[in-house]
């Protein structure tokens, strides 16, 4: 077991890395909470492989369990899955001693992780991540939210957990596909940190080498995550750099209206601000081939979707990052330097030209 600690001014709690961890977790919880009721909320997809385990563990350790289930997607972050959710835990009579246990991927997280935070003016929270994505970033840092028409993200709470579980084994259910798109945020923070983090992604060249490697990537990108948090817990300063990629990457995420996960919006939006950033004369170009050879060793997209520099744009202008009528971008000068820099966001339009006149 791998124990990563998490102070921030709130909350004290641990992250524990436990390889077959779900079936313990009935000894895991109650070393954190005392016998209550739990809603345990999980999706289509990860209900069938791991809720009546989660719940047997429950109710053996002393719980009284309602499993709560939600339509797999990133559509599932609406206000209506909100309201269904808060309606039922209402009508078993939950009360602010009671709890909410999120099982799944970041969608998951991030709904039930939102219900609990606004349920009584907040009850409590375990993360149980079963995909790579929520596993090395979701789970991770107390951001849960829900999505609007006009952008990912935008009504949420930072609601930091009691505990967080991440059992490696369960990424072997995963698809390729979602075990890939996890990896794009792997990506993410080995470039942003460098060093034997960055040189432990070389050796890895294709879907089926991440499986042995999870633990260790899994260990280096919570802990990286962990101390961004604790340092900035409300994403005034450095806590800033986790966005890396995503300013692209939510834009063309949202324009692709479900045609492409998270983590593969964060692969796209990683090379993209290589390209601008090197563009502009701010970046070395060999960035690019080199953020890209280890994205594209695993099959993520790189490339720009057809999508109009206007469409992202208009994007752009609901992103949460903006402050004060600037648009805060995260770049690298090289692996391991990582840098912010602020764009008015009138002049977006003219700052993203060169990746279409490029292109």
């Amino acid at each position: 077991m791998t124990i990563i600690e998490v102070k921030t001014p709130v909350k004290q709690y641990q992250i524990k890395i436990v390889a077959d961890g779900l079936h313990q977790l009935g000894s895991l919880v109650t070393a954190v909470w005392q016998p209550r009721q739990v809603a345990v909320v999980t999706d289509s997809n990860v209900g069938p492989h791991y809720a009546q385990l989660v719940t047997d563990e429950l109710i053996a350790a002393g719980f009284k369990v309602l499993a709560l289930t939600v339509p797999a997607g990133e559509s599932s972050k609406s206000w209506q899955q909100v309201q269904l959710l808060i309606d039922q835990l209402s009508a078993a009579h939950f009360s602010r001693s009671d709890g909410v246990l999120a099982l799944g991927g970041g969608v998951v997280g991030d709904l039930a992780g939102f219900v609990a935070a606004i349920y009584m003016r907040g009850i409590s929270l375990i993360q149980v991540p079963t995909s790579l994505l929520a596993q090395v970033d979701s789970s991770v840092g107390g951001k849960t939210a829900i999505d609007l028409p006009t952008g990912k993200n935008l009504v949420g709470s930072f609601y930091q957990p009691d505990l967080v579980i991440i059992d490696p084994t369960t990424l072997t259910t995963l698809p390729p596909r979602i075990l890939a798109e996890g990896y794009g945020e792997v990506v993410k923070c080995a470039a942003l940190v460098g060093g034997d983090f960055w040189q432990a992604l070389q050796p890895i060249s294709g879907i089926a080498a991440i499986l042995p490697a999870a633990p260790a990537l899994i260990a280096a990108s919570v802990a990286f995550k962990a101390r961004i948090v604790m340092a900035d817990e409300q994403e005034q300063g450095q806590r800033q750099l986790l966005n890396l990629g995503h300013t692209i990457g939510h834009a063309v995420e949202l324009l692709a209206n479900g045609q492409l996960m998270h983590g593969e919006a964060v692969a796209i939006g990683l090379v993209q601000v290589c390209r601008l950033f090197a563009a502009h004369d701010l970046a070395p170009a060999s960035l690019v081939t080199t953020i890209k050879s280890r994205l594209m060793a695993v099959g993520l997209p790189t490339e720009l979707p057809a999508v109009s520099q206007q469409a992202v744009v208009a994007a752009m202008q609901h992103d949460k990052k903006v402050h004060g009528a600037a648009l805060t971008w995260v770049y690298l000068t090289a692996i391991g330097q990582p840098q912010l820099f602020p764009v008015a966001v009138k002049d977006l339009t003219d700052w993203l030209a060169k990746l279409w006149s490029a292109a």
